[in-house]
């Protein structure tokens, strides 16, 4: 859900936007303000996701009211003149909306708020992720560790699976277990699994995208409990 807030000095233009937030999943209208000085107060104590932002008012223009508000505000300017649109771009504005606004260019400049909101919201998840370094020949990669499927030896080296690819890394089963988490469990002398991934424990084996892993009586009992 977007917070949004409306400063417009319009009663008619406020109302049109609430009416329009009321319409929306996406969007919580906070509250409406006529005054930008009141407005810039209510925005330095509690910040935003989204403000519907007038130009032309009072004491203090959107535009300049702008140049105040924090980077993480997204702004969308309301205007009757286009002539603003230019210098709104200019200020990193999601969107500039002529008055009178339809319902359709309202969903529209919301889309975008969203878009925008989600792919930092994307960016900030995988960059908060625990991973861990793995090393590969002359490389180090940087492994998340809700990413790896599962972790399979050959010979020397084991191989990590990921979701998009493998990693090939000189190293033994047991160093491989010391920096796994204990969500990965070792299923056979020649696996370890991430309990997250698998899809059914059969027989003797363990599914993780379609790929049929063996199971050894040695661990058997310790992978029925932890999927208990």
């Amino acid at each position: 859900m977007i917070d949004a807030i409306i400063i417009d000095d319009e009663p008619k233009a406020i109302e049109l936007l609430e009416n329009y937030c009321a319409r929306s999943n996406d969007i919580y209208h906070v509250k409406s303000f006529r005054n930008p000085i009141e407005a810039l107060q209510f925005i330095e104590h509690k910040p935003p996701h989204l403000i519907f932002l007038d130009i032309n008012m009072p004491n203090l223009s959107g535009i300049q009211l702008a140049k105040l508000i924090p980077n993480e505000c997204h702004i969308i300017f309301t205007t009757a003149y286009s002539e603003y649109a230019v210098e709104s771009y200019n200020l990193n504005a999601i969107d500039y909306l002529l008055k009178p606004i339809t319902h359709q260019r309202f969903l529209k400049a919301i889309e975008k708020v969203s878009s925008i909101i989600k792919t930092r919201n994307d960016l900030i998840s995988k960059h908060t992720k625990a991973t861990i370094m793995v090393k590969s020949g002359y490389e180090k990669h940087q492994l998340v560790l809700d990413d790896i499927l599962y972790l399979e030896k050959d010979g020397n080296y084991m191989v990590y699976h990921n979701l998009t690819k493998k990693i090939l890394a000189r190293e033994t089963i047991g160093e491989a277990l010391e920096k796994l988490p204990n969500t990965f469990i070792q299923t056979h002398k020649s696996f370890i699994v991430s309990i997250k991934h698998i899809e059914k424990l059969k027989s003797k084996y363990v599914y993780i995208n379609d790929i049929k892993i063996p199971v050894s009586n040695r661990y058997k009992s310790t992978l029925e409990d932890k999927l208990s």
